[in-house]
């Protein structure tokens, strides 16, 4: 069952709708419209990536000035890599909204997804606006979370209720994305909201906790997008007392569903990875930190060797071994280093451990869930990184991309 089909929740104040502008795809959905509660508070992420799409800057630069009162996300164009035109195209997009709503070109946050380069044709999404507005609904979660998509297969929707003193409050978030996945402060499109009310730096906090336990612990190719964001919304419906602390009971309640949703959007997302045939964590133990275990877990993630091993089922471990050792840690003792297959030790004191089999790790390597799990003997820090095989559909299909 995919996370579309299962049990979804609409969030009170968060109105939503989806349109076909023909920005690229002819015949389906491309544009969504996400319209807030006046007095919603939102927190957003965005890439790191120093080519960041133009609507990355104008999103950026308008939740800076002011609360948005909508989210604009169109799929098939990234307009990143498009200079000074792409930002009037970002701004104009904004305006054209604003005149059709009556709100200011501020209060618009534009988002986008696709194709790298190419202009966006600004012309067409406007002309899909008034329909947009008109369909607004509660209910249009699942329309906008395939509407989103590009090279993913399924649409991404997942929600959470959670009991705060005041009563039931809900957390739903759609989220798109399947290759050019690397994210670096969040995940190539990701919407969130809750009619929880939330003081805004706490919402903040709570989005960067979530998002760098979650969407930061992913990887399908190493690639950091231009156009990574990821948006929490706060609409304040459900009429509890502001939560301003982090401290507050029902604040760690919330944070736990917020976390809950992050994690599944993202364990989809890896899932669906383009042409992946399997799910696999790296965990990495006894670091002497945090920034050596991540080193290591995200060397071996990244490895084509390991991860065609992985898609063939071969138990190739030295491919591994070689990725630790090569991950850049000083003063590494390997004969203090261990390397299990799920439960099966295959590296011990330098080597080969002397029970380890080829069947017995030809047979973990076969299951469509796999556990690497490596274990330095330098400290206590951990980290957890999810990732999935390489296979030769991930090469056609983005050889295929643009055609």
């Amino acid at each position: 069952m995919s996370p579309s089909e299962q049990a979804w929740h609409p969030v009170p104040g968060v109105r939503l709708a989806a349109a076909a502008a023909g920005i690229r795809y002819q015949g389906r959905d491309d544009l969504v419209l996400m319209a807030l509660e006046p007095g919603s508070e939102c927190a957003a992420v965005f890439t790191r990536n120093s080519f960041c799409a133009a609507p990355v800057h104008v999103a950026r630069s308008h939740l800076a000035r002011t609360a948005p009162r909508y989210l604009l996300i169109n799929s098939g164009n990234a307009n990143a890599g498009t200079g000074q035109r792409g930002l009037r195209d970002a701004e104009s997009s904004c305006a054209a909204l604003a005149t059709v709503t009556d709100c200011r070109a501020e209060e618009v946050l534009p988002f986008s997804t696709g194709v790298i380069g190419d202009y966006l044709p600004v012309e067409r999404l406007a002309a899909a606006l008034p329909e947009l507005v008109e369909r607004l609904d509660e209910g249009g979660w699942p329309v906008a979370a395939r509407a989103i998509m590009t090279t993913d297969t399924v649409p991404k929707l997942v929600s959470r209720q959670v009991a705060l003193d005041s009563g039931l409050v809900t957390v739903t978030g759609i989220a798109k994305g399947a290759g050019m996945i690397c994210p670096d402060m969040a995940t190539l499109l990701a919407f969130l909201a809750t009619d929880a009310a939330v003081d805004a730096s706490l919402l903040q906090d709570c989005l960067k906790q979530a998002v760098d336990r979650t969407f930061n612990a992913i990887t399908v190719d190493g690639d950091t997008s231009t156009n990574d964001a990821c948006v929490l919304i706060a609409t304040g419906r459900h009429g509890n007392p502001p939560l301003r602390d982090a401290t507050q009971p029902d604040s760690a309640r919330l944070q736990a569903a917020i976390e809950a949703v992050c994690v599944e959007l993202a364990t989809t997302i890896v899932r669906d990875a383009e042409g992946a045939t399997k799910l696999v964590t790296i965990q990495v133990e006894d670091a002497a930190n945090d920034a050596e275990a991540r080193a290591v877990a995200y060397t071996i993630a990244h490895s084509p060797l390991v991860k065609t091993a992985l898609f063939a089922s071969d138990p190739n471990w030295g491919r591994i071994l070689a990725a630790v050792g090569r991950a850049g840690l000083t003063d590494l003792d390997i004969e203090r280093v261990r390397i299990h297959l799920d439960e099966t030790l295959i590296v011990d004191a330098g080597g080969r451990a002397p029970s380890y089999t080829e069947s017995a790790g030809a047979a973990v390597m076969a299951q469509p869930e796999i556990l690497i799990r490596v274990a330095l003997g330098r400290g206590d820090a951990t980290a957890r990184v999810l990732t999935c095989d390489l296979s030769d559909e991930y090469v056609r299909i983005n050889a295929a991309y643009r055609t």
